[in-house]
């Protein structure tokens, strides 16, 4: 609710307008927001978008170094601080890709190499799972937007994209007889 309440709605239109746009999107995270970029570039593969989310801190580099403009990267980092995160960042954003940071920390830095800056909540954490409980819950909200967003303006391709992804896997979906 804190971060809904929070959201700069004309941060989160320039960002769906610049993914839109794009030719590629990267996505950026660690850990539990490394889970969080997973999910966004799953859901936009799967309504027809080039997609990729990178975990791992040298493939993330690598990759950045392909970014330019009319390409989008996106980084999620909790802190605003994490090295992992903002290097590859810092990269597609000196190769010239529009870049979008979603972080609990706007004034973290991050924010210096992003376009658009997506505040999620810093609420306190629980004792049971410091770091990750409700920033990772506050970041997939961000992403989910993001997502709606894209799939409400590409909608004429993304309905066919997100029937045939749907298609090609409810065999994996259907019950097995048993005994097989």
């Amino acid at each position: 609710a804190d971060t809904a309440a929070a959201l700069d709605v004309a941060q989160v239109e320039a960002a769906v307008s610049a993914m839109v746009a794009a030719r590629r999107i990267d996505v950026y995270g660690v850990g539990a927001s490394g889970l969080v970029s997973q999910d966004l570039a799953q859901k936009l593969l799967r309504i027809g978008m080039v997609a990729h989310s990178h975990v791992d801190p040298h493939l993330a580099v690598t990759n950045a170094v392909q970014m330019r403009a009319g390409d989008v990267a996106v980084a999620i980092t909790h802190s605003g601080r994490t090295v992992d995160v903002i290097e590859p960042l810092r990269v597609a954003f000196d190769r010239g890709a529009t870049t979008i940071a979603v972080t609990g920390r706007p004034d973290g830095e991050v924010a210096q190499y992003a376009d658009h800056v997506l505040t999620t909540s810093t609420a306190r954490e629980s004792e049971l799972r410091p770091a990750a409980m409700s920033s990772r819950t506050s970041q997939l909200l961000v992403v989910d937007c993001l997502f709606i967003g894209v799939a409400q303006r590409t909608y004429e391709t993304a309905a066919p994209a997100l029937s045939a992804s749907y298609e090609a896997l409810a065999h994996r979906h259907s019950p097995r007889p048993r005994g097989r």
